[in-house]
């Protein structure tokens, strides 16, 4: 007969935190939200580390490279989806870690002999306004001079006109040699109103570019991820189908972390996907999962996984469990894989982080999940409410909305996630839907992160460690939900003076 689990697969719901001692130091502004993201030796620093504990769902309907700027710029990290070709994906990946950087890798880039038109085309394919003129039309060539939008107007001039004809030649640029350092850069942008510093190798060709526009987003985002070319950090999904061919590509595009993303990563195919990796790649960060228990963990930490996911069935989206029965309630999962982390850690040696993925409704649940062991989150839901996500945003009656669908739906067919048998979906579990529309990120986030902040300090914890360490959980009867939630009539003020 079937072994029967001690213990009751309990949801966050089920659970509040008790408050603690908070000390006179111990505020908001004092609170550290840094997470490590990767397996490193237990007490030294990990490799990457979050500035916040926020990691994108693996979805067409959320990580978008507009999301994973934005989620980078607040200090976490988004995993863009691999379910489409491998060029789509790799695309993605070079948006985002050409998006702003200190020194930037120019992508937008002409010869001094292509036409306006071919130049405005560039432009409006990659999203940029100032190009750099070379003499191949690369990134490494000789630099001749630079071209923005300010030099021509596509309705204006003719666009069969020569990019030489409007660009400001090398020798009316400021630029600078290779060897210059970030600051010195930023400070000759200020001092010589610049918009743009390009720096040259001895031979003249180009190297970089440095932004104004990037100085500037320094100061807007403190705690952006970023890599040790300051270029944001991003993430992607891959499968155990196509890895052998997707995942060479996403590391020479610049990706930072990879994710093997499985409804049920307990299997021989993600051990064997992950022994793979890290023998090919060992320099490359990469996590596996899903998973709900302590066993899954282990089988999963000692295949390499430098993270593991936890949760099945758990999402908003997700019905797995409706559809085959599987899974486990998340405050249950996170509890018992965190109590597996810490002894993988005391027998090892090797701290290997765990993300809380699924099950996530309410702000406090992300806190609930940290003080149980979580390292770090991933949402989807949550995520695709906002502006930057790529569903799209329909008017109601009530109010706009944002598309929504799960990787398991008819709409997504992600097959590669689900071992149903096959190429392609036999059933969905997943559904197809909609979500209140939040706005921008980057005001909803910081909601967030205010209470949980508001939380720790409740707890008297000044970091997540402490928080892990310290934290006290009561379980929630029917009555005490009950009596936090009673009726209150509102008063309506409609046209009072």
């Amino acid at each position: 007969m079937a072994q029967l689990v001690d213990g009751i697969s309990r949801t966050f719901n089920e659970f509040l935190l008790l408050p603690n001692r908070t000390s006179v130091d111990c505020t908001p502004a004092t609170v550290d939200l840094r997470a490590p993201l990767v397996r490193h030796v237990a007490g030294e620093p990990s490799a990457i580390e979050l500035r916040t504990p926020f990691t994108s769902a693996i979805m067409q309907a959320v990580s978008s490279p507009e999301l994973a700027i934005a989620l980078a710029r607040e200090g976490g990290l988004g995993f863009l989806h691999h379910n489409r070709p491998v060029e789509d994906q790799v695309a993605d990946i070079r948006a985002v870690k050409n998006f702003k950087a200190g020194f930037v890798f120019s992508d937008t880039n002409v010869r001094p002999t292509d036409t306006l038109g071919h130049l405005w085309e560039l432009m409006e394919r990659t999203g940029h306004t100032t190009a750099a003129v070379t003499d191949d039309g690369t990134a490494s060539g000789r630099l001749l001079g630079l071209v923005t939008s300010r030099d021509f107007h596509p309705q204006r001039h003719d666009a069969a006109a020569l990019v030489s004809t409007r660009m400001v030649p090398i020798d009316k640029v400021p630029h600078s040699g290779d060897d210059i350092a970030l600051s010195t850069a930023n400070a000759r942008l200020w001092e010589e109103r610049l918009d743009c510093l390009p720096t040259v190798d001895e031979s003249g060709r180009l190297r970089h570019l440095v932004f104004r526009s990037d100085y500037t987003d320094n100061k807007r985002f403190p705690t952006q991820l970023v890599d040790d070319g300051k270029r944001l950090r991003v993430g992607a999904g891959v499968n155990t189908h196509d890895y052998r061919d997707r995942i060479p590509a996403l590391v020479e595009a610049g990706v930072d972390a990879l994710a093997f993303d499985s409804s049920d990563g307990f299997s021989d195919w993600q051990a064997e996907a992950l022994t793979w990796a890290k023998k090919h790649y060992p320099e490359v960060p990469v996590g596996g999962g899903n998973v709900v228990d302590a066993e899954a963990f282990t089988f999963l930490a000692d295949a390499g996984a430098d993270f593991i996911k936890v949760g099945v069935g758990g999402g908003s989206i997700c019905i797995t469990r409706d559809q085959k029965g599987i899974g486990r309630g998340q405050a249950s999962a996170v509890l018992d894989v965190a109590a597996a982390r810490d002894a993988y850690r005391d027998n090892t040696g090797q701290y290997v982080p765990i993300c809380s993925d699924g099950g996530l409704v309410h702000d406090y649940h992300v806190a609930l999940a940290l003080a149980m062991g979580a390292d770090f989150v991933m949402m989807g839901r949550y995520f695709a409410r906002f502006d930057q996500a790529p569903g799209a945003k329909v008017p109601t009656r009530d109010g706009f909305v944002k598309e929504y669908w799960g990787e398991g739906s008819s709409r997504a067919r992600n097959w590669q996630r689900y071992g149903q048998g096959g190429r392609g979906l036999q059933f969905e579990e997943g559904v197809d839907g909609y979500v209140p529309y939040a706005g921008d990120l980057h005001e909803g986030l910081a909601t967030t992160i205010a209470k949980i902040k508001a939380t720790m300090v409740s707890c008297g914890a000044a970091d997540l460690r402490a928080f892990k360490d310290t934290a006290r959980l009561t379980l929630v009867s029917e009555q005490s939900f009950q009596e936090s939630h009673a009726t209150v009539m509102v008063r309506e003020t409609a046209g009072l003076d």
